[in-house]
């Protein structure tokens, strides 16, 4: 395996980390609310980032997604990419491919999914009954990407009938819903419970390199406080008890970035990734709420302050947890998965 980053994912990456690095600054992010910023997404899109994804793969889009969590920018870049873009040319028609994907791709269109699936969506004769208890970025989207209790993946108009969208507040500012489904004739996508798995599985990777970026982030500024705070005469960084808290967190941090790194190279392979991507997951998981929890410890009395920047780190790290379900839960599925036998597609070592 090589993650070494293409000449076009090295540069995709740059132009990320400049573009989050100018705006999403901790002004704007105040005074975005709980809400997207539209500036920021705009100017995403007129660079091309979103539709460089095709060309870049998932390798490139955790890449991009680690510079939005070192800065918690507040967009909706992974849930377009994974559940808009890379399903739809992954698992769509030709035809289905051609009339969706340019609107993905300049972000007049904004894609979500409903993924982890907690929640029970039916479909009789085509139409698509039931609910979600939240979804991430359904505010902000035009379109979701549902799976039924069969596996199958249907694309929903948001604002076709039988559709409700009903806000929800998470710790994280992701412009979150409930979506209803009442009847609603959703779009099939790709065949068979297969484009479901892989479409899960790109989901908790790419979600797990936004961990490995909002812990860095928080890390980060740890460091920052550290070293330039001092107490009894000396900075704090130079006790042995913050070193090595934050030595843990550095360490927790590159376990998720590797991961993920690696679940992604193979997907982009088209080899057995399945397995991979929940290893990332409970990484992404576990370690990343011990690094946002060791930040904002780090800061002391600062990191209680809700106005602290470092605060929203760890918001983001904790709603992450959440989403991409409790290491308990992953570790059953990775279990399972292992003891099948079924690693992924044919030809996983």
């Amino acid at each position: 395996m090589d993650f070494t980053p293409s000449e076009e994912q090295a540069a995709a990456q740059e132009l990320a980390a400049r573009i989050f690095g100018d705006l999403s600054t901790h002004e704007r992010l105040v005074a975005a609310g709980t809400g997207t910023d539209a500036g920021l997404w705009k100017e995403l899109c007129t660079a091309g980032l979103p539709g460089a994804v095709e060309d870049i793969g998932l390798l490139g889009l955790v890449l991009l997604l680690e510079e939005q969590g070192r800065t918690t920018a507040q967009v909706p870049l992974a849930a377009t990419c994974v559940y808009g873009l890379l399903a739809v040319a992954g698992h769509g028609t030709p035809e289905q491919r051609e009339r969706l994907l340019p609107a993905l791709r300049d972000g007049t269109a904004v894609a979500t999914g409903a993924f982890p699936a907690r929640g029970g969506v039916r479909s009789v004769d085509g139409a698509l009954y039931g609910a979600v208890p939240w979804v991430p970025w359904l505010r902000d989207a035009t379109q979701v990407l549902v799976a039924d209790d069969e596996r199958e993946l249907w694309i929903v108009d948001t604002r076709a009938p039988g559709v409700t969208v009903v806000p929800v507040e998470t710790t994280a500012p992701w412009s979150a819903g409930r979506v209803g489904l009442d009847g609603v004739r959703g779009e099939s996508l790709g065949t068979g419970p297969g484009a479901c798995a892989s479409v899960l599985a790109a989901g908790r990777t790419a979600f797990a390199g936004l961990q490995a970026g909002v812990c860095a982030g928080s890390l980060a500024r740890a460091v920052q406080h550290t070293t330039t705070r001092e107490q009894f005469g000396r900075p704090l960084s130079t006790n042995q008890g913050v070193l090595l808290r934050a030595a843990d967190a550095h360490m927790d941090t590159e376990a998720i970035r590797v991961t993920a790194y690696e679940a992604a190279w193979r997907y982009d392979r088209q080899l057995g990734h399945e397995a991979q991507a929940l290893t990332a997951a409970w990484w992404a998981s576990e370690a990343g709420r011990r690094v946002v929890h060791a930040g904002q410890h780090l800061h002391g009395g600062t990191g209680a302050d809700l106005d602290h920047p470092v605060h929203r780190h760890f918001l983001w790290g904790r709603q992450l947890d959440a989403y991409l379900g409790c290491g308990a839960e992953l570790l059953e599925e990775l279990g399972l998965l292992l003891a099948s036998g079924d690693r992924g597609k044919e030809g996983t070592p």
